[in-house]
């Protein structure tokens, strides 16, 4: 009953915080959907949270997302996979997620389109875009954003919702608006193309530390993790793969 309180309080913090950023951005909160981040969270933890009515979740670790999500599957949950998405991986996680954030490259998409064209289905995607140009984090540069976008949006099977980024990792919020101002005013740019199949209505961007800072900015999805079900048991450095990894 503790975990379940400690959860809840938690829970209604961070939402009463996006209530009030929404309101000084001259926004409407329900234009903003919370995505309660599981990595190494475990199910009975994220049962919690659905017994508080949440239904939205999102993972970065594809093994987690094949363990939690059939377990879940009665509660009507839905899930986006937000990390890294090697290509052969993409089975996983077309079978349980409803949408990928981290369409990052031409082959992704191309195995994506692939795979789904075979299973008769589509998907939902974000665009990551690397707006803070660090080395250690996945996108596209800004400047090769719209390459991507004009190449992936032939494929019928991939429905481009919007764009995705990280903001540069600080104890201070502030820094990383600049980089999630830079996404908006690049989805406005990249919304002028008028390309079929591209929707460019979704911002993720935001996380437990600068969510704020995000929705301010214009977020239309934050991420939120460690600032609902607390620390985690490894540090950010377990979730980002190495560079062989990184290529494929």
């Amino acid at each position: 009953m503790h975990d379940l309180l400690t959860i809840k309080e938690r829970l209604q913090a961070v939402q009463q915080a996006m209530k009030q950023a929404a309101e000084r951005s001259g926004r409407h909160p329900d234009d903003i959907k919370l995505l309660l981040v599981t990595k190494t969270v475990d199910i009975q933890r994220v049962k919690q949270a659905i017994d508080l009515d949440q239904r939205l979740f999102g993972e970065n670790k594809v093994q987690e997302l094949k363990e939690k999500a059939p377990a879940l599957e009665v509660y009507g949950v839905t899930w986006h996979f937000i990390g890294h998405l090697q290509t052969n991986k993409i089975g996983d996680v077309i079978r349980y997620a409803s949408m990928i954030h981290s369409l990052d490259r031409l082959r992704l998409a191309e195995a994506l389109n692939r795979r789904l064209e075979r299973e008769g289905k589509t998907m939902d995607v974000l665009i990551q875009v690397n707006t803070s140009g660090e080395a250690s984090k996945f996108g596209v540069p800004p400047e090769e954003a719209a390459n991507l976008l004009k190449a992936v949006h032939h494929y019928p099977t991939l429905k481009v919702k919007g764009l995705m980024t990280i903001g540069k990792f600080s104890s201070n919020p502030e820094d990383a608006r600049i980089y999630f101002r830079r996404l908006r005013m690049l989805r406005d740019e990249l919304s002028l193309l008028d390309l079929p199949n591209v929707e460019l209505t979704e911002l993720s961007m935001g996380m437990s530390g600068d969510f704020e800072v995000a929705i301010e900015e214009g977020a239309t999805i934050v991420r939120v993790g460690t600032k609902i079900f607390g620390p985690r048991m490894y540090s950010d450095a377990y979730y980002w793969p190495d560079e062989e990894k990184k290529r494929s």
